[in-house]
């Protein structure tokens, strides 16, 4: 508890000058296949072995992504720059991904693709129920506060780190809601690791704006969540990955 005490009365001053702060972080995203796999407990072992054989031996693949950031707004998306050569066969497609949050109006304006069809979500803003936790880390230099969420409809275990010395709401994916813009979330204990590993403090020009022509169907947060939840439970049925065909 006194960690925890001495880090919130250390952000209490930056509160003040939060309001400035703007800018954009590069976060390296790893996926790894084998932990994605072993977080599927509905497959058989005869069936893992087969989706084994079809994968290879390859086991991590990464990309970047990047989140644009401010006081009242946040906008992340898929970055078009790689982080490993397409090597072996192997690339990562661009799928539309575009996740605006606007803290001041409380509300998303969120780009999905989810089986092959693109989604946009307009709704209110509800920021995840995070658990802080009493543990300190240094994330791309910057100390960062643990907190824990878990996602019960993709089964996952979520940590996040979030500074406390950039006390904004933003994150990456979905992820917002935290005191301190979240630096580092791992989902399923290494089954996908998000982390900041260039943070670049500058003004933003359009960076903030979602495409002017957003297409795709306009729906809900319920729908979307009715969407996943119907894709979740068909996959189940047929003892597959339920990450095919939706982001992870």
């Amino acid at each position: 508890m006194k960690k925890l005490f001495a880090a919130l009365l250390f952000m209490l001053p930056l509160f003040l000058c939060a309001q400035e702060m703007e800018g954009s972080i590069r976060y390296l995203v790893t996926h790894n296949w084998t932990k994605k796999m072993a977080a599927v407990d509905y497959i058989s072992k005869q069936q893992r072995e087969r989706i084994a054989y079809m994968w290879g031996n390859r086991s991590e693949w990464k990309v970047y992504t990047v989140l644009y950031f401010s006081a009242t707004q946040s906008r992340y998306e898929d970055s078009e720059e790689r982080a490993e050569p397409d090597d072996e066969g192997y690339s990562w497609r661009k799928d539309v991904y575009n996740i605006k949050r606007d803290f001041e109006s409380n509300t998303i304006q969120d780009a999905i693709q989810l089986l092959g069809k693109t989604y946009v979500i307009e709704d209110t803003l509800i920021a995840p129920e995070w658990k802080i936790l009493n543990d300190i880390k240094e994330v791309a230099g910057h100390v960062c506060m643990k907190a824990f969420l878990e996602d019960t409809l993709k089964q996952q275990k979520i940590t996040a780190w979030f500074a406390l010395d950039m006390p904004l709401s933003a994150g990456p994916e979905r992820l917002c809601g935290l005191p301190g813009l979240i630096l580092e979330v791992d989902v399923n204990d290494g089954a996908m690791l998000i982390s900041a590993d260039k943070i670049d403090l500058r003004k933003l020009d359009k960076e903030l704006n979602m495409p002017k022509k957003l297409k795709g169907k306009r729906i809900k947060e319920a729908e979307y969540y009715a969407l996943l939840k119907k894709h979740i439970e068909d996959r189940r049925k047929a003892e597959e990955p339920a990450f095919w065909g939706m982001r992870y």
